[in-house]
């Protein structure tokens, strides 16, 4: 029993030293705002408070007043309608009506037919008050929790605008800083020593002085993003050179061939012409990629999401490919059953629904396809498929029998212009990849990739399960 008794006291005792640190904390809390927040703050914080509070709660009560306007004309008109069909025995809208009321202080609802003869008259004073009396009861029930509330609102509007509080307060202290002229020159003479091919990391800005520490990383963070997005732009324009030199430089070549023999010469002359085409083609495919991704980058694409059912997607993607490329076998396997040639229908028997642009995501489906296909042998099979993952999380599937990848080359696949060492033999942009990527980013997606060389490819698009959630 004395042992039940000490720790009970032991319990008691770690309660009240919890209850301490919270009062503490509480009372630290309320140190530090005061801080923050000198009085003339906390005074203008308060007004925009009690403004942005009893604009919410005008609305409320208008809003209450229409809802309780409408339920009382509501509740009449029943009344009306019920006394009229329970006498007359039906509704006939050309009938005349109207409330009377009588020198007795009466009012009574009527009923008459076009030529002017009664046939309804219902006494409704009593109706009309009680219908009343429970409409300013629903009234006065709304107001009370509206005023239990209002501290509760209170706070949360408080919560809300605490941190544009602390910006403006943060504002006001960088307007109220006074730097001297030896600052102003400190800042100058750091930035004039600044070597153009420096990294920010390996020689940072530095000013030396306590007071610009805040400017010193802002200026810091701010160079280091100004040059990678160059060294980005740099290596862009430098790929799609070299990518776009090759097109051009067989497309020259073949017209002076043309210009010189194939004028006399028909072999000459097909063979320039097929290669011609060929090389601008190919040229023309880049640059619409390179296009695509340019408005990509410069925010200009515009995603038209929309509800999409997975499984008919896949469905749709399966018949295209089966019927545009004849030298590989096709299957489709869904979370309903698998869909082959002959009973392609089994498909769509699981409802996977997510918020997706139908027209990119299925563009990204496809790019994941045409590699497929270009690194498979003849043949073999390429199996589609789409599901959920065992966390619950819809998607779509590719999966080959090529070549496979190294592991060493999976970190830099949706680089720009990447292409292994295997492939670069091969018809090709290196920017398919790419742009598959910005569209399942765009998505909120991302990229599960299982190979082994010689064995073949699975790419997997997995998007979140919130996707389904904000159906």
């Amino acid at each position: 029993m004395s042992s039940k008794k000490n720790s009970r006291e032991i319990q008691k005792q770690k309660k009240e030293q919890i209850r301490e640190q919270k009062r503490a904390q509480k009372k630290e809390q309320k140190k530090n705002r005061k801080r923050m927040f000198p009085a003339d703050q906390q005074r203008r914080m308060s007004s925009i408070t009690r403004k942005l509070h009893w604009y919410g709660i005008r609305k409320k009560l208008l809003r209450f007043l229409f809802t309780d306007l409408v339920f009382f004309v509501a509740m009449a008109l029943l009344w009306c309608a019920e006394k009229e069909y329970s006498k007359l025995g039906e509704l006939v809208w050309n009938y005349h009506r109207a409330l009377v009321g009588s020198e007795s202080g009466m009012i009574f609802y009527q009923v008459a037919n076009p030529d002017g003869r009664l046939l309804l008259s219902v006494q409704a004073l009593w109706p009309l008050r009680v219908m009343g009396i429970t409409t300013v009861s629903l009234f006065g029930l709304q107001f009370f929790d509206l005023l239990t509330s209002y501290f509760r609102e209170d706070r949360e509007i408080r919560r809300i605008l605490a941190p544009i509080n602390e910006i403006a307060l943060k504002a006001d202290e960088l307007s109220k800083l006074s730097f001297s002229e030896d600052k102003y020159q400190l800042i100058e003479e750091a930035i004039e020593n600044i070597q153009p091919g420096q990294e920010a990391a390996q020689a940072p800005l530095s000013f030396g002085d306590s007071d610009l520490t805040g400017v010193e990383a802002a200026m810091n963070n701010l160079l280091l993003r100004m040059r990678d997005t160059l060294r980005q732009q740099a290596r862009f324009v430098n790929d799609a050179s070299h990518e776009l030199r090759t097109p051009i430089a067989v497309i020259q070549g073949y017209a002076n061939m043309l210009d010189r023999w194939g004028k006399s010469d028909e072999k000459i002359l097909e063979e320039s012409i097929t290669a011609i085409k060929n090389e601008s083609e190919h040229m023309n495919h880049l640059v619409e990629q390179l296009l695509f991704l340019a408005r990509g980058d410069s925010g200009k694409t515009v995603l038209k999401k929309e509800p999409l059912q997975v499984e008919p997607l896949m469905q749709e993607i399966y018949e295209e490919s089966f019927m545009i490329d004849e030298k590989h076998r096709y299957r489709l396997k869904t979370a309903g059953g698998a869909a082959g040639k002959a009973d392609a229908g089994a498909a769509g028997k699981a409802d996977i629904t997510i918020q997706a642009d139908v027209g990119l995501l299925k563009q990204a489906v496809r790019i994941l396809i045409d590699n497929a296909a270009k690194y498979t042998p003849e043949g073999e099979e390429i199996i589609l498929s789409c599901g959920r993952t065992p966390a619950g999380e819809p998607y779509l599937q590719v999966q080959d029998q090529g070549i496979g990848m190294n592991e060493s080359e999976l970190p830099h696949i949706f680089e720009r212009f990447f292409r292994s060492d295997e492939v670069r033999s091969s018809a090709g942009t290196g920017l398919g990849l790419s742009i598959a990527k910005w569209i399942v980013d765009k998505h909120q997606g991302h990229f599960e990739i299982l190979t082994r060389q010689d064995l073949g490819t699975r790419i997997r698009i997995v998007f979140p399960a919130e996707h389904e959630r904000q159906l």
